[in-house]
């Protein structure tokens, strides 16, 4: 009688241990972006910048719900919609409820139309798409659904702030626009066309093409068109080895006036403009790195030089992402069923470590937030890009940029 009490303590125990085993697994996210080819070294920087956000930002503080760690799991897209789909398949197979992506906007789209397909058909494996990069505007447009938020200004966003120092500027009188041919690309190009029109008409679009995205290897025949055109200013939404591209093409060429961007920064591109790159190439952005706007954002910036010494806090928007989250599932009391922590991050309002609020609009899950104006500099830099000693600095600021630009967005809500 003894023994049998003794076995049905131990089993008592025994189950006792799994099931707080159990309470306490991580809550995995998967991250699907290029770890390979040409935007390779885009993917990798920004899996560096989530996996110290989680350590640094959740982990270290206890987790979630009753202890729960996050855990980055990443996923190679190839920067292909198809094979974003495929690693997706992956991730909802072992289990996986969020996702996060950013590059590119052709592959955001895939993402978030197979996964509203897949919440409708399997309502007890449900998966939300944080995207935290990925600008084309039609993603909180027309192409809206419930199961995706963006955490980045969206391409229409920065153009207006981009535009609005534009108009400012009476040199400015011509302007090349140059983009990747794809939806954000033309997004891109619409918007400039449009906000120009409207803010200066007497701005002259002397040039207005896209190129096929990540294939061109000597951008020298478009820079040359650029220079001949006498524009005094470029407009670019290229990224990765396409910013890269057209950027040292149309200084070597001889441009010497601004180029507005939306990602001449970091992943080799700082390092490979330098002193080129100096007063020239404008970047608009969210987050501030320089000047620190405070103690908490210094430390942090700080500790992750020190952990990943090669990679760049490129992407400050990442923290948004993981704190964000991570007080929408304390919030909700649950990290397996997403609809409640969905619920829970429409309208939050955060604090973010770069000194700004955040606001989640409701009606198309688009991130609300102050957007910079930054140019590439070696004075005034406390953190610089690719070890290069230049680094982008603060030249202007729109506060809580567009927050009532109008959406076509029509959500249906489970």
């Amino acid at each position: 009688m003894r023994k049998s009490t003794k076995f049905g303590l131990g089993a008592a125990l025994a189950l006792s241990f799994v099931a707080g085993a159990a309470a306490a697994e991580n809550v995995k996210i998967a991250f699907i972006d290029p770890l390979s080819g040409a935007f390779a070294s885009t993917g990798s920087n920004g899996l560096k910048q989530y996996q110290f956000a989680v350590e640094e930002l959740v982990n270290k503080k206890g987790g979630v719900l009753d202890g729960r760690m996050f855990e980055i799991v990443p996923f190679d897209n190839k920067t292909s919609p198809k094979e974003s789909l495929i690693q997706l398949q992956v991730a909802i197979d072992q289990g996986i409820h969020y996702v996060v992506q950013g590059n590119s906007s052709g592959v955001a789209s895939a993402l978030t139309e197979a996964i509203e397909k897949h919440n409708k058909r399997n309502p007890d494996s449900r998966v939300l798409l944080l995207n935290y990069a990925a600008v084309d505007p039609v993603l909180t447009n027309d192409k809206c659904n419930f199961w995706h938020f963006r955490f980045d200004a969206n391409s229409d966003i920065k153009m207006d702030a981009l535009t609005d120092v534009i108009a400012k500027n009476p040199n400015i009188k011509k302007v090349y626009i140059i983009g990747q041919d794809y939806g954000f690309g033309k997004a891109v190009a619409a918007a400039a066309v449009s906000m120009l029109g409207a803010k200066r008409p007497d701005i002259e679009i002397v040039g207005n093409e896209l190129h096929p995205i990540g294939k061109v290897k000597d951008f020298t025949p478009y820079a040359r068109k650029i220079v001949s055109s006498g524009a005094d200013a470029v407009i670019t939404g290229n990224w990765g080895s396409d910013m890269l591209g057209i950027g040292k093409a149309v200084i070597e060429n001889g441009f010497t006036g601004p180029i507005y961007t939306y990602y001449a920064a970091s992943d080799g591109i700082t390092a490979a403009f330098g002193e080129s790159g100096v007063g020239k190439l404008r970047l608009v952005s969210e987050g501030q790195l320089n000047p620190p706007v405070s103690e908490q954002s210094l430390e942090y910036s700080k500790a992750f030089k020190a952990k990943y010494p090669e990679a760049d806090l490129s992407q400050t928007r990442i923290t948004n992402v993981v704190e964000m989250l991570a007080d929408a599932i304390n919030k909700a009391g649950t990290a397996d069923d997403v609809v409640p922590v969905a619920k829970q991050l429409e309208s939050m309002t955060h604090k973010n470590l770069w000194g700004g609020e955040t606001y989640m609009r409701p009606q198309d899950h688009q991130l609300i937030q102050d957007v910079h104006i930054l140019v590439q500099s070696k004075d005034g830099v406390t953190f610089d890009f690719d070890n290069s000693g230049y680094g982008m600095v603060v030249e202007d600021t729109v506060k809580m940029a567009s927050a009532d630009s109008p959406t076509t967005c029509k959500m249906e809500r489970p």
